[in-house]
């Protein structure tokens, strides 16, 4: 690589794993050097690259530009795809010394717009700027108006990000700087070889070393500019320069054209001033004399090379050539313009060309000469013999001098023919340049995309890190439920046992329902006998009617004798006329269809008016549906107090439906311990014991109702305290959807404006079609109509025909000839029939295609209906979740109605069963009353004190339960107080973070 450097000054290290500068050893004469795609974190060890013009540190690692000082002759930096933040390293750029007019920082970090206006002030020649390229951008090309900013504050930029100050894209094809080196080269050899032709003699051969030495460069460069070409995907961008040094280059290309036609003038000057200089030695004849001897001379010396031996020969033999010599003239004389042109037409050719003229014009200036030497010389012819000599060696420069000439073309066409190669070359290597750049953009959005994939797949890891941690802790939550739920079936099992034993009871009343049952049998069996004769009743009634029908069937084989027969007139008559009826119901039933489809193409275009309209209904609905939102979140914090309100409620009633129970538990111990005491005193009261029991009985049954209620009050602290888990999820939730709105609020913003103004095209271009459509509608009926207008046509002519067909079978024998004429015409006819059914196929064919495309658009138009839909189907999920929770409380509710609905109906039922037997006991107790009323009186008496015994424990337990309650309250007040010292701390904790932050 080394090697390469010193021939072509290019170096490119592509990918190859590079760390730093300092590693590689650079030679000074380098121009083009490309680090792309390697691991340098610093820009060092370049102070001595002093002609460096191109350098090229894209795909790197670099965080800041320095050590860029000493490259005054750098023009085009290339630093994109790195992690630079600041461009201060610009600074030491300034000045006119530096003349850097080409800088690509696309794919950056480069924040402020300020610091970068600062850094690039300074810099004179800066005409091309990159920022943003592909897609792939900095941070200061979101702000607002940064391309103004940059334009205005910078008046050297022609370029920015690829396009001009008006805004259009530009694809800048740069002229490569070795080409105007190797002109320069060329033109210090045309002024070498034009010394050099001025030193030499004229007889020698021409030798041309340096013209050799830039063919071989050339040469050496074709070679090195494939290798160079694939070797990084920014090269060409590097390579890439303004208008500015288009300008210099081609004031350069034009200048060297003024020396090299400078060169020109000097040597035509320079020949003719030498010719007259001889002229002025030589005698004073006329120059058509001159040039005719001269050239019998030159005809002479070609035909007879060897010596005269005698001087009396020789001026017969110049006499016999002269008439030869004057044809050679003319020859010569055509010959000249016609090269004359060609030179012409090649200095009129590219700048490349013009090499190729200058060599061939410094070819041509001794023939000049040599012709003018023999022109001047040929006056001589009489003097003698002695000048015979010179007149061959003139000859043999003229041949020299074609020698020479025939060799400069040679090398002309090969130079012409190495130069369009080159141009092939160079056509070749761009497009193989523009494929290594495409495909290297390529791979560098494939790997932004992987990597972009990469971190949402981290932060997917992390948030599902976060949720299997919050599952857990759910899990924990539920165990700990699952072992309350266990203790809680524990009780119920203990109030199962309780609830057997009062089954036990309930069967001794069910029995005596079932005697009433079998009372009811009884009855049934006698209604069944009923039924038995209403059966027999029946059956004579169905004998009856067989004897009916069978004379039925006798009446019925009658009247089938009596009728018409199949092959009857009258029988076709009939069919012909029903016949006749059915084809007119038929054609009726086509005008019906017809009159449908008509109503059917209205009813489409009321359905799009209506599709319209649902558009704008939509729109309006997703508004309210954001308000109806916002409501329901105001809603959700008032629902949630609410519910801790109704919590407390719920406490302090199951604090006093405990202390109730375990009364009523005392209660019933008492009621057990006096019925042990007085079973003596009851043998003799046994209607009265009765009502009694019957007394205890219900009030054992207000007891199950009210364990019942008990455990529905247990399921529904349950459910609550299931609603409560779930209402912190919900909270947690929240929150996260909180934070996660929070950050995508903006993205959300950016995209709404983008899908508003997707959705504004969109229904722009809707329209238009809908447009396109109704106009294609109009054009179906309208053709429709027509087709209609056609068939009618059409059936006329078939009714037509068929007249024709039937007079013709009346006059076939008279009138043959004018069947034929009417075949003919029917053909014809036919034949048109056929175009116009063609027709009707095209026709029904473009229907179909309008279908499809119709078809498409609403294809189309459902895509976008589908965009909208997942829109709102996001906000649907987050209302849903609100529903659900309103759903599951209203079941709730619904359920403990229903409930409380069954058991009014249980006790009215109660009440009532309680009424008839209290009537049966009244009628019993009538009896007894009278003899047993003293007994009554005591047992009353006693009855009283129980009954002021049981107010007492009442009111007793009323005083507890108002003592519990006004703990509950001072409990709540303390609670409140503790909130309010929390929220004030938790706001001085805000605020002092705030203030932190703001310090930060």
């Amino acid at each position: 690589m080394a090697a390469v450097c010193a021939t072509s000054g290019e170096l490119s290290l592509m990918d190859k794993g590079i760390k730093s500068l300092a590693e590689l050893p650079l030679s000074s004469e380098l121009h083009t050097l490309n680090l792309h795609c390697n691991l340098i974190a610093r820009i060092e060890s370049l102070d001595h690259l002093l002609n460096l013009q191109h350098l090229d540190l894209s795909s790197n690692r670099i965080h800041w530009i320095e050590g860029l000082s000493c490259l005054a002759n750098l023009r085009t930096l290339n630093l994109a795809c790195n992690l630079i933040t600041k461009v201060e390293g610009l600074l030491h750029l300034r000045g006119p010394d530096y003349k850097i007019n080409h800088i690509e920082l696309h794919s950056n970090c480069v924040n402020n717009v300020n610091h970068l206006l600062q850094c690039l002030s300074g810099l004179q020649y800066l005409a091309n700027l990159t920022l943003e390229k592909n897609g792939k951008s900095n941070p200061v090309c979101a702000k607002r108006g940064y391309r103004e900013i940059l334009l205005q504050a910078l008046p050297q930029l022609t370029i920015l990000d690829g396009k001009n100050i008006f805004g259009e894209p530009i694809n800048l094809m740069e002229p490569n700087s070795s080409d105007l080196k190797c002109l320069e080269d060329l033109l210090s050899c045309l002024v070498s070889s034009y010394t050099d032709e001025e030193e030499t003699d004229v007889n020698l051969p021409i030798m041309t070393p340096r013209i050799d030495q830039v063919l071989a460069q050339f040469r050496q460069r074709t070679k090195i500019l494939p290798c160079t070409t694939t070797s990084s995907s920014t090269e060409i961008m590097s390579s890439s320069e303004p208008e500015k040094i288009k300008f210099d280059n081609d004031s350069r290309i034009k200048k060297l054209e003024e020396q090299i036609s400078h060169l020109l003038q000097k040597v035509t000057n320079s020949s003719k001033a030498d010719v007259t200089m001889k002229a002025k030695k030589e005698t004073d004849f006329t120059s058509d004399s001159g040039s005719e001897s001269g050239k019998e001379n030159r005809k002479a010396t070609k035909r007879s090379k060897l010596p005269n031996y005698r001087k009396s020969t020789l001026s017969t033999k110049l006499r016999s050539q002269r008439g030869k010599l004057s044809a050679r003239e003319q020859e010569k004389d055509f010959i000249k313009p016609k090269f004359q042109e060609s030179h012409i037409k090649e200095q009129e050719s590219s700048s490349p060309a013009s090499e190729i003229a200058s060599l061939k014009i410094v070819g041509k200036t001794p023939k000049k000469l040599s012709g003018l030497k023999s022109q001047m010389k040929t006056l001589n012819v009489d003097s003698g013999i002695q000048e015979e000599f010179t007149y061959r060696a003139l000859i043999q420069e003229l041949d020299q001098e074609r020698e020479k000439r025939w060799k400069a073309e040679q090398a002309e066409k090969k130079l012409s023919e190495s130069i369009k190669q080159l141009q092939n070359q160079a056509k070749e290597e761009k497009d193989i340049q523009s494929v290594a750049v495409y495909t290297t953009d390529r791979l560098r959005e494939l790997i932004l995309r992987e990597r972009n994939a990469k971190t949402r797949l981290q932060i997917d890891i992390r948030q599902v890190k976060e949720e299997a941690e919050k599952l857990g802790k759910e899990l924990e939550r539920s165990k700990q439920k699952e072992e309350d739920q266990h203790k809680a079936l524990q009780t119920l099992e203990e109030a199962l046992s309780k609830l057997e034993s009062q089954k036990a009871h309930q069967q001794a009343s069910e029995m005596k329902r079932i005697q009433t049952a079998e009372l009811k049998a009884s009855a049934a069996e006698r209604e069944v006998q009923l039924l038995r004769i209403s059966l027999q009743q029946q059956k004579e009634k169905v004998e009856q009617v067989h004897e009916l029908l069978r004379l039925r069937e006798q009446e019925h084989r009658k009247e089938l004798e009596t009728r018409v027969t199949l092959h009857g007139s009258e029988f076709q008559e009939a069919l012909s006329k029903e016949v006749a009826r059915e084809e007119q119901r038929h054609k009726d039933h086509i005008k019906e269809l017809q009159e449908k489809r008509h109503l059917l193409n209205q009813k489409y275009k009321d359905l799009e008016d209506e599709f319209r309209i649902a558009l704008t209904i939509e729109a309006k609905r997703f508004s309210e549906v954001k308000e109806g939102f916002d409501r329901l979140t105001a809603e959700l914090a008032e629902h949630k107090q609410v519910l801790l309100q109704s919590q407390q409620k719920e406490k302090q009633s199951a604090s006093l439906i405990h202390e109730l129970t375990s009364v009523v538990k005392e209660q019933k111990d008492k009621i057990t311990e006096v019925i042990k005491s007085k079973q003596d005193i009851v043998y003799n009261l046994k209607s009265q014991i009765q009502t009694l029991e019957n007394m205890v009985e219900e009030d054992q049954q207000k007891t199950i109702q009210l364990e019942l209620l008990k455990q529905e009050k247990s399921k529904l602290i349950s459910q609550v305290t299931a609603q409560e888990s779930v209402i912190d999820g919900l909270k947690a939730e929240r929150k996260i959807w909180g934070e996660e709105l929070a950050q995508q609020g903006a993205a959300l913003a950016q995209d709404r404006g983008k899908m508003e103004a997707k959705i504004e095209v969109l229904t722009s271009e809707t329209e238009a079609l809908k447009k396109q459509n109704e106009s294609l509608n109009d054009a179906l009926q309208i053709k429709s109509k027509i087709v209609e207008d056609q068939t009618e046509t059409i059936r006329k002519l078939k009714e037509a025909s068929q007249n024709r067909d039937e007079q013709i079978r009346k006059l076939r024998e008279d009138n043959i000839e004018m069947q034929k004429r009417l075949q003919v015409q029917l053909q014809e006819k036919d034949a048109q029939l056929d175009n116009l059914l063609e027709k009707l196929e095209r026709q029904n064919e473009r229907k179909e295609e309008l279908k499809h495309q119709l078809q498409e658009k609403d294809a189309e138009l459902n895509d976008i209906k589908e965009s909208y839909s997942v829109m709102n189907k996001k906000w649907q999920d987050k209302g849903g979740l609100l529903s659900k929770l309103e759903a599951q409380v209203k079941q709730m509710k619904e359920n403990f109605d229903i409930r409380e609905q069954q058991l009014r109906e249980e006790r009215d039922k109660s009440l009532q069963a309680q009424k008839i037997m209290m009537e049966k006991l009244h009628s019993v107790d009538d009896a007894f009353r009278r003899q047993h009323e003293s007994t009554i009186a005591a047992h009353q008496a006693e009855l009283l004190q129980l009954a002021n015994e049981k107010q007492k424990q009442v009111a007793t337990a009323n005083e507890k339960v108002y003592q519990v309650e006004e703990e509950m309250r001072q409990l709540l007040q303390e609670t409140a107080k503790n909130k309010k010292t929390m929220e004030e701390k938790i706001k001085w904790l805000t605020v002092a973070l705030s203030d932190i932050q703001q310090g930060l």
